[in-house]
């Protein structure tokens, strides 16, 4: 028996009084309505309704989202540049947000509920992007000169007055080629502008950039660094890790630093630092023995250090320093650990080095 029948079954009628019929909540329909809807953002201009609900129907029918002849959205509404979709049902609204990120047009829509929806939270195990559910981006999405430009920026946080634009590049670019971020040989950061407590840098390449999304949280002259997209990003979400989870992986051997287009050094029990000294730092003996004893009881912090050599003024080597471990592993740690520290000013690069030329005395 339908609500109305009941009501008119609890309210019997009256002689000589005009029966009203009960007033049903209103609510209803228009929750109802806005289960079914999505919000869709990043939608190009001169999107049409038509090619938007065609386009995304067509998708959920190909990934099995919903029947292969099924009809699942009733209807879009574009604005300048974002649109709502009304699905079928309220359960296909749910897998339709799987539709997040995927490609249209050279941009990557998004796809998430309205801002006024109070409704139940949506089915757990679906996808949070359209990448994660087909396992592939889709092919043929070409970047304009612009997008491709904003594909490789990323925003710099938490910056402090003492830090330069060459300072955040040089610190940021030795770090990814310190564990195996860049994919060509020299520093992956291009330019960098920096502005109050923040900046911007541009990555040579998209890939480049995706990786330097690892940086965030790196620690740099007393401040943590966040490190992501730009605000005016569009492109599908990002699923990167931090600098902590990095230097985990890359400590435990699970990223194997191969530099393209350079030499790859067999595994070695020594370390060299480059730029941590100037000319100037050597002259001075008393000034000498103290950069010595410090570096001595710094590094030892990262393995068992076996012996500290730095070449003085005029010898072959001056400025490098170089660190023999007991192990290989104690080498590693310490390269991984030294990644993007900073000496008087200036970013130190670490490397290993030939344990036979070590031997030698050939510090060249």
């Amino acid at each position: 028996m339908s609500y109305y029948g009941q009501a008119h079954q609890m309210q019997p009628h009256q002689a000589g009084a005009t029966y009203l019929p009960p007033i049903l909540p209103a609510a209803n329909s228009s929750d109802m309505k806005l289960r079914r809807e999505l919000f869709v953002g990043n939608t190009p201009p001169g999107t049409s309704e038509l090619l938007l609900l065609h386009f995304l129907s067509a998708a959920m029918r190909r990934v099995g989202l919903c029947q292969p002849h099924e009809a699942p959205i009733n209807e879009a509404r574009v604005n300048s540049k974002f649109a709502f979709i009304e699905l079928a049902t309220a359960e296909l609204a749910n897998k339709a947000l799987q539709l997040n990120g995927i490609p249209f047009l050279g941009s990557y829509l998004k796809v998430s509920r309205p801002s006024k929806y109070s409704g139940p939270p949506d089915m757990p195990g679906l996808k949070s992007t359209w990448q994660e559910l087909t396992g592939q981006e889709m092919p043929g999405v070409a970047l304009d000169a612009e997008q491709e430009k904003l594909s490789r920026e990323l925003f710099i946080g938490n910056t402090t007055p003492e830090m330069t634009e060459h300072m955040i590049k040089e610190f940021l670019g030795n770090a990814m080629l310190q564990v195996g971020l860049n994919e060509q040989p020299g520093n992956p950061i291009v330019t960098c502008r920096v502005s109050g407590k923040f900046a911007f840098v541009e990555v040579r390449t998209a890939h480049e950039a995706k990786n330097a999304l690892n940086l965030n949280n790196i620690p740099f002259l007393g401040s943590v660094l966040r490190v992501g997209r730009p605000s005016k990003w569009n492109g599908p979400p990002d699923h990167q890790g931090n600098w902590e989870d990095i230097l985990a992986k890359y400590m435990a051997g699970e990223i194997v630093v191969r530099p393209v287009g350079e030499a790859v050094i067999a595994p070695s029990r020594v370390v060299q630092i480059l730029n941590m000294l100037s000319s100037q730092d050597l002259v001075n003996e008393e000034e000498f023995q103290d950069i010595l004893e410090d570096t001595r009881e710094e590094c030892s912090q990262f393995g068992k250090l076996v012996s500290v050599i730095i070449p003085k003024a005029g010898e072959v080597g001056a400025t490098k320093v170089f660190l023999e471990y007991e192990t290989t592993d104690d080498a590693q740690r310490a390269i991984a650990s030294l990644a993007g520290r900073t000496f008087d000013g200036r970013t130190v690069e670490a490397t290993l080095f030939d344990e036979t030329k070590f031997a030698n005395k050939d510090y060249a």
